[in-house]
């Protein structure tokens, strides 16, 4: 069930972030509109996940529907109608109603609004799509350059860079030290030491590679060189300069193939586009060294789910981790929620939140605030890093100009 209500600034006075906060009693999912009567412009659709009592507990919870980035009043006061709802899935959805006449679509990648092309056809108004956060696969790119002139996708370029590099190293650890199996063990009321003791090892010593080596990958390394890792490497189109790489102390591989059957534990940093979506296949999981570690904090559809629950089941890797999934949200009999290795651990998953850590929601809702204000003005001087598409062409190699292999650091 969807509820809708109208908020008009001169109606009625503007309500606090507590009452904002405060969930429909009837509904998980729901929309929330305002119409600013003067000097009334475009249509700006926001999709966000609901917050419900969450969001009231913590207002900084800035990307809920509640909460709304933040920037309800401003949008207001830019004279813009502001429609924001949670609801994104179907034909019939919220979503698909409201983006016919919308002129601007604010997403994230956490509950991300899927602007395919044949949703991108029906939008006749659409000029701008902006991701909260980083990470623009949501978007069919192709299709956005050919739709009403070229519509310009960006995001909020090294908005939870931090947040998604600190999130790997913890998801390493978490693996390579049996942390969940021996955790549940001790939930469970039992103590056996030597069932989780088994499976553990130390980070040192051991090879890690990063695929890509963009903002993300590279902080993933130089987050490792404290771990005193028998060696860092790298796989990327682009090499990082040889100082770069003397200070971080990594190696870059030349074939990827390479890397994974050096690599102890691989974790992908690299954009989804159609070179990469379903790059790690039984194929490729075969090339990786037998009792390995995979990390994936890049998209779900990087990896295919099945041959990756595959390589759990017969030991082939030791273990994955990460929290990007697709579809998302993940439907309850996805096969990564409870695959396993053949010891019953080696499941690190969690939801899509290593980006959306409450200092990254601060960060992305003031660069989508700049994104909009850029547009708004009429000055179009976005940030360079920030284009995915303008114009009607790719504005950045991560997407466009794409290398023949998998590559291209996330922003």
């Amino acid at each position: 069930m969807v509820f809708a209500r109208s908020i008009s600034r001169l109606a009625r006075p503007a309500l606090s972030a507590r009452q904002l906060a405060t969930p429909p009693k009837a509904s998980f999912q729901h929309i929330r509109t305002l119409t600013a009567t003067s000097r009334q412009q475009g249509k700006v659709l926001l999709v966000l996940y609901d917050g419900g009592k969450h969001a009231e507990q913590e207002p900084q919870l800035l990307g809920t529907t509640e909460n709304e980035l933040g920037i309800r009043k401003w949008i207001e006061e830019q004279g813009h109608t502001l429609v924001t709802t949670s609801d994104k899935e179907g034909e019939n959805s919220k979503f698909d109603q409201e983006l016919v006449d919308a002129e601007v679509i604010i997403t994230t990648p956490f509950h991300p609004g899927y602007l395919t092309a044949e949703r991108l056809a029906k939008a006749k108004k659409l000029k701008l799509a902006v991701t909260a956060g980083i990470g623009s696969d949501h978007v069919d790119l192709d299709a956005a350059n050919k739709t009403n002139g070229g519509v310009t996708v960006a995001e909020v370029t090294g908005s939870n860079v931090v947040s998604v590099a600190e999130h790997v190293i913890m998801t390493i650890l978490v693996l390579v030290r049996n942390f969940v199996p021996a955790h549940e063990q001790i939930q469970a009321g039992e103590w056996n030491v030597a069932e989780v003791a088994k499976n553990e090892y130390d980070l040192e010593g051991k090879v890690v590679g990063t695929v890509a080596v963009g903002r993300i990958g590279e902080r993933v390394l130089r987050r490792l060189r404290a771990f005193d890792c028998k060696e860092l490497l790298y796989f990327d189109y682009q090499p990082l300069s040889p100082e770069k790489e003397k200070e971080i102390g990594c190696r870059r591989v030349e074939s990827l193939e390479d890397m994974l059957s050096q690599c102890d534990v691989v974790t992908i940093n690299c954009p989804l586009h159609e070179k990469t979506r379903g790059l790690f296949n039984k194929e490729l999981i075969s090339k990786m060294k037998k009792g390995s570690w995979l990390v994936n904090t890049a998209r779900g559809a990087i990896v295919v789910k099945e041959d990756v629950a595959a390589a759990l089941k017969d030991g082939h890797l030791r273990g994955y981790g990460g929290d990007v999934w697709f579809p998302q949200p993940a439907p309850k009999d996805h096969p990564l929620r409870t695959a396993k290795n053949p010891w019953g651990g080696g499941n690190a998953m969690v939801p899509h939140m290593s980006g959306t850590s409450i200092d990254a929601q601060k960060r992305y809702a003031a660069g989508t605030k700049d994104i909009l204000d850029s547009y708004f003005s009429g000055r179009e001087d976005y940030k360079p890093a920030d284009l995915i598409v303008h114009k009607g062409d790719y504005a950045t190699k991560a997407y466009g100009q794409r290398a023949n292999k998998a590559g291209g650091g996330q922003n």
